[in-house]
C-alpha cells in the first residue's frame, strides 16, 4: 500500500533525528502510527490533545537538545501545534512536526477535517510537503523547527500489524544526527578594567573571558562567580550612591561603563533599563540570529583584556547584597502575608543538587529570580522564547520524563519540581492527561502558587489605584476553582499549604517520599502584590 510504504519510510527518517515522538489519535494518520509503534528505537508518548502533545514534545526537547517529534491527524489537529512551534522557534529549541494530511485534490473541496496545512506555521516553521518516497528522501532535518506535512490516500490500515523494526537505545543530550549547530558572529575586544557587568539570560551559556565579571543572572542561566541580585539594578542606572558595606560607609560610582547580554533576558523592567542607558556601551553576545535589544556591538565570544577592578567587585557584592537582604527581609514581614515571593523561597530553599526546576513565566520566574537563582547543581526551564503562560504544565511533564530516560540507573526517579501560578495551572491543565499504559514522570512535583487570579497585573499600571474599578474583571479574573477536584479528576495526588511553614514542610515530606505526580496548591493572597513590589522597590 503506498500509505504504509511513505509512512513507514517517514518513521525510519524520524528515528535518525529522534528517540521520542508524541502523538495523538486520528484516522489520517493511523499509517504513520502503525509505522511508529513498530519502531523499537523510538518511544511514542500518547496525547488526546495535540496542543498538549506538542507542549510535551518541547519540554522533552528542552532536555534532550535535539528533535522530538509531533504527529497529528488532519485539520485543526495541525494548527493546535502553533503555539509550541512558536516557542520552540523564538526559544530556538529543536521540534519536528509531522501532520498527516488529505490527498491535495481533496483541499479547497469541503472535505472533512482539511484545511490548507501547506505553509501553516508561517516563518516559524517551513513545510516540506510529501506525497511520495522521492519526497520523503529529500525531506530534511536541518532546520530546528521542521514542519514535514505527509500526504496520506486511502487505505490508511494495514493488512496486518507491521513487524517490529530497530532496537532499544540510550542516546545522551544532543547526541543525535540532525542536533541543532549554533552562529558565530566572530569576536568582541572587551577591556574588563572598564566597570563592566554582566547580564545573562534564558540560552546563555558559559563565556570564556568573563568567568570573574559581576553578573545578573536570569534562573535558566548558568550559575555566575559573582552573581548579582536583580534588584541590584537601581543602583546601577544612577551615577553615584551612597553604600554601606562591611562596616564601613562609601560613596560609590555605579553606572557600569559597559554591560554584556549574553543570551536572551527578558524579566526585570530595571535591568532591561540598562540596556536603553545612552551612558552605556551594550555588547551583544549570541550562538543564534538574535540579540536582544540593540547592542552595540556584536559577536559569540569575547577577546577579554585585563580584569575588574577590586572597587567594582566590592560595589556590584554591596549592591547585590542589598538586593538579596531587602528581599528575605521582605518575606519575614507579616504585613504581606503568604505571597507567591513566599512560594518561590519554600520551593528554591528546598531544592536539592541533581534537582530539575521549570518555572511558569508571569510572577513565578521572576520570584524565583528575587530569592536566588540560579544556582549550582539544580537544572532550571523556562518558556522565555515568547515568554507565554500556555503549555507550563505539559512542558513540565516533557522536562520530567526526559531527565528521567536521561538517568534510567537512579534507585528513584529524578527529582522535578514545577513551579507557576493558578492562572497557568489552569490554562494547561489537560497537560496532566496521560492514560494509563504511557510513559510517566516518576517524581514530578507541580507546584501551583493559587492567588485567583492574575496576580502579576497587581503590581503593573493595571493595579493602580485608580484604575482598581475595571481591574478584578479585566486583569484579576478571579476563578473559584477547586484545585485538589481539579487534581484529583486527573488522577494526580493533591497536597494543600496554607503558610510557608507548612509548605516547606509539605516539599520536604514529598523530597523523602516522592509520589509519581503531585500537585500542592499553595494558598497565597495577591492583595498584597502591589505593596511587596514597593518595599522591595525602596
Amino acid at each position: 500500500m503506498a500509505a504504509m510504504e511513505i509512512a513507514a519510510a517517514v518513521a525510519e527518517l524520524v528515528a535518525k533525528h529522534c528517540t521520542d515522538v508524541v502523538m495523538s489519535p486520528g484516522s489520517r494518520n493511523s499509517p504513520l502510527a502503525y509505522a511508529l509503534l513498530a519502531r523499537r528505537d523510538v518511544t511514542v508518548h500518547m496525547r488526546i490533545d495535540e496542543r498538549s502533545a506538542a507542549f510535551t514534545a518541547l519540554g522533552l526537547a528542552r532536555v534532550q537538545r535535539r528533535h522530538v517529534g509531533v504527529v497529528m491527524t488532519s485539520g485543526t489537529a495541525v494548527a493546535n501545534a502553533y503555539p509550541a512551534v512558536i516557542e520552540a522557534h523564538m526559544s530556538h529549541t529543536p521540534i519536528a512536526v509531522i501532520s498527516a494530511d488529505r490527498p491535495e485534490r481533496l483541499v479547497g473541496t469541503g472535505a472533512s477535517q482539511t484545511i490548507w496545512q501547506q505553509g501553516i506555521f508561517g516563518r516559524y516553521a517551513e513545510t516540506q510537503q510529501v506525497q511520495s518516497l522521492d519526497d520523503v528522501h529529500a525531506a530534511s532535518f536541518a532546520a530546528s523547527q521542521v514542519h514535514i506535512n505527509v500526504a496520506l490516500d486511502t487505505p490508511l490500515v494495514p493488512e496486518q500489524l507491521p513487524e517490529p523494526v530497530g532496537a532499544p537505545r540510550r542516546v545522551g543530550p544532543g547526541a543525535l544526527a540532525g542536533s541543532r549547530g549554533y552562529a558565530d558572529h566572530g569576536a568582541v575586544d572587551v577591556d574588563l578594567t572598564r566597570n563592566t557587568l554582566v547580564i545573562a539570560g534564558d540560552e546563555a551559556r558559559e563565556v570564556p573571558g568573563l568567568e570573574h565579571v559581576p553578573t545578573i543572572a536570569e534562573p535558566t542561566a548558568p550559575t555566575p562567580f559573582h552573581q548579582v541580585h536583580p534588584l541590584a539594578a537601581r543602583f546601577f542606572a544612577q551615577s553615584e550612591v551612597a553604600i554601606s558595606h562591611d562596616g564601613g560607609d562609601f560613596a560609590a560610582d555605579t553606572k557600569p561603563e559597559q554591560v554584556i547580554v549574553v543570551g536572551h533576558p527578558t524579566l526585570h523592567r530595571d535591568v532591561m533599563a540598562l540596556l536603553a542607558d545612552p551612558d552605556i556601551e551594550v555588547i551583544g553576545i549570541s550562538r543564534t540570529g538574535t540579540f536582544t535589544g540593540q547592542p552595540d556591538k556584536r559577536g559569540s565570544r569575547v577577546n577579554a583584556t585585563g580584569q575588574p577592578t577590586d572597587t567594582w567587585l566590592k560595589i556590584c557584592e554591596a549592591a547585590g547584597d542589598v538586593g538579596a537582604d531587602t528581599v528575605r527581609q521582605a518575606l519575614t514581614e507579616d504585613e504581606f502575608g503568604f505571597t507567591g515571593l513566599h512560594v518561590a523561597a519554600a520551593v528554591c530553599d528546598t531544592l536539592g543538587v541533581g534537582d530539575t526546576l521549570v518555572l511558569g513565566s508571569s510572577n513565578p520566574v521572576r520570584d524565583a529570580s528575587f530569592v536566588g537563582m540560579p544556582f549550582d547543581g539544580v537544572s532550571t526551564y523556562a518558556a522565555r522564547g515568547a515568554a507565554g503562560i500556555d503549555g507550563t504544565v505539559s512542558q513540565a511533564v516533557g522536562v520530567a520524563l526526559a531527565t528521567q530516560a536521561l538517568r534510567p540507573d537512579e534507585i528513584r526517579a529524578p527529582r522535578t519540581v514545577a513551579l507557576m501560578g493558578d492562572l497557568t495551572f489552569l490554562h494547561d491543565a489537560n497537560g496532566l492527561l496521560i492514560g494509563p499504559d504511557e510513559p510517566r514522570p516518576g517524581n514530578l512535583t507541580i507546584v501551583v502558587a493559587n492567588d485567583d487570579g492574575g496576580g502579576i497585573f497587581e503590581a503593573l499600571e493595571p493595579g493602580a489605584d485608580h484604575l482598581r474599578g475595571a481591574f478584578e474583571r479585566v486583569f484579576g479574573t478571579p476563578h473559584g476553582v477547586d484545585v485538589e477536584k481539579l487534581a484529583e479528576a486527573y488522577g494526580a495526588d493533591y497536597r494543600r499549604a496554607d503558610t510557608l511553614a507548612e509548605l516547606n514542610e509539605v516539599l520536604l515530606e514529598l523530597e523523602s517520599q516522592p509520589n509519581p505526580i503531585t500537585v500542592v496548591e499553595a494558598a497565597t493572597t495577591r492583595a498584597t502584590r502591589r505593596a511587596l513590589a514597593a518595599r522591595l522597590n525602596r
